[in-house]
């Protein structure tokens, strides 16, 4: 593809947001500790500073250098756990209480992101959710559990609709989410932690932690420069926790995925897609939307091997054209990339795993709002006793499988994709085949039509005719 380069999602860029972020080079006492400069950190961080603790954040290296600053920037109620798997693991109740939950950290993120919270922020309002497949029966399903049973606001876009929004065969039916919405996820957290620092909070970049001593009420926590005590402890790190914590970073299986963004397109782009939100299939293969007036980005599948960015620029660039092949050539001028840690069970990792030691983790495939909810939790969970977060506790830590599960990860993911690729192409192969068979149907039905019709004989001239005609002539 050629000139591409790795940088963050969304439309325009930041000057330097880590002014005033430096490392941590002196002992410090805290109120509360959050190691991990993303989004879930942050909030507990914000959260906390304003309801007045003294917090400090450890980000190893600068904050929003991975995941949290390198994504969609999509915001919606939900979890990666399908919601009817989630009501059979914990019941309706419980699951309508999670969901609720999910929907708060949504609400949390749009009630920060406003021009007068966040200047330069931007939001675009509705996310479509599109199948790869025929599935009318499945989505009626699906909208009667989320609109009835969840109390989410939601459409059902028959193919028709879908099709005069996205220029293409490849998708049928979708789900409509007009709440929902997007923006720029690193123009967010840096936005996050410049709110966290005006409410009191102190976040230090380039601070790994060396070791913890979770035991005794003041936890004692070493960076290479400096010790802190604090009351609390708040894991926020991912995947990058590090050896002090590996046991905990082994429940994770880190899952990278990585994206583009194109030159400007012009007319032609909003000719193929004349939808503003995000779009994303059923499948988590596609997840597009238009940035910057004319631009599309474009998120790859995941992957459980890291590599660079600017790799998949070409691969991108031909799952646009095989899905939109009317825009053509594409360049891929801006690629980017992150990990995130992914759970078994598919629900995030909340809560407190001893007295003063928290974790909010295992963000993979969650989207914003978890990240934001939990830091939500277990900021309420320290400072007011709320114990929601208790909620997460049918989802224990399960161990990922260490390198084994990453490869049978990456099997999995490639056979995902594989037969949604399968099923995609026999839905459409079963489309043209009834588009044929209507189109024979019609002819012959035309045919018979034609048939059945009483054949009109000319009329033979009258004696009376032939003689008014032969007095004429006369």
């Amino acid at each position: 593809m050629g000139g591409t380069s790795t940088s963050a999602i969304g439309e325009g860029r930041l000057d330097d947001t880590s002014r005033g972020r430096t490392r941590l080079a002196f002992d410090l006492d805290a109120d509360i500790c959050v190691v991990g400069g993303g989004i879930a950190g942050l909030t507990v961080a914000l959260c906390a500073a304003r309801q007045g603790a003294s917090v400090v954040v450890l980000e190893g290296r600068q904050v929003g250098w991975n995941a949290s600053g390198h994504m969609a920037g999509t915001v919606m109620p939900g979890f990666a756990l399908p919601l009817p798997d989630l009501v059979e693991r914990v019941g309706l109740s419980h699951a309508r209480e999670l969901w609720a939950l999910s929907r708060d950290g949504a609400e949390f993120i749009r009630a920060n992101a406003t021009e007068a919270m966040m200047p330069g922020i931007t939001r675009s309002d509705g996310v479509l959710e599109v199948s790869n497949v025929d599935a009318g029966d499945g989505l009626l399903r699906h909208l009667q559990m989320l609109g009835a049973d969840f109390g989410t606001e939601v459409e059902g876009w028959q193919v028709e609709r879908v099709r005069s929004a996205l220029k293409t065969g490849r998708y049928f039916h979708g789900i409509h989410y007009p709440t929902a919405f997007q923006l720029d996820g690193r123009k967010y957290v840096h936005a996050l932690a410049r709110l966290a620092l005006r409410a009191g909070a102190r976040i230090f970049e380039d601070t790994p932690v060396v070791s913890i001593d979770a035991t005794g009420v003041r936890k004692r926590i070493v960076t290479p420069s400096a010790r802190l005590r604090a009351a609390h402890i708040v894991l926020a790190g991912n995947t990058h926790l590090g050896a002090p914590l590996r046991r905990l970073s082994d429940t994770l299986l880190p899952v990278w995925r990585y994206g583009g963004i194109t030159a400007p397109l012009g007319e032609r782009l909003h000719e193929a897609i004349g939808f503003s939100g995000s779009v994303s299939d059923t499948d988590g293969i596609d997840h597009f939307r238009i940035v910057d007036g004319d631009r599309l980005m474009w998120v790859s599948p995941e992957t459980t091997w890291p590599m660079r960015p600017g790799a998949f620029a070409g691969a991108v660039a031909r799952r646009i054209r095989s899905v939109f092949p009317q825009l053509g050539h594409v360049e891929i001028t801006e690629s980017f990339g992150g990990v995130t840690g992914q759970t078994v069970h598919g629900m995030p990792q909340v809560g407190q795993l001893r007295k003063g030691l928290w974790v909010a983790s295992g963000f993979g495939r969650q989207g914003l709002n978890t990240s934001a909810m939990a830091g939500q939790l277990i900021a309420q969970g320290i400072l007011a006793g709320d114990e929601r977060w208790r909620l997460f506790s049918p989802f224990e830590l399960v161990w990922a499988g260490g390198a084994s599960g990453r490869v049978a990860g990456y099997v999995v993911s490639l056979w995902t994709r594989g037969s949604s690729a399968v099923a995609g192409g026999l839905a459409r192969h079963r489309e043209r085949v009834r588009v044929k068979e209507r189109a024979r149907e019609a002819r012959l039905a035309e045919a018979r039509r034609k048939a059945a019709a009483p054949r009109r004989l000319p009329m033979r001239p009258q004696p009376s005719d032939m003689m008014e005609g032969a007095g004429e002539e006369r």
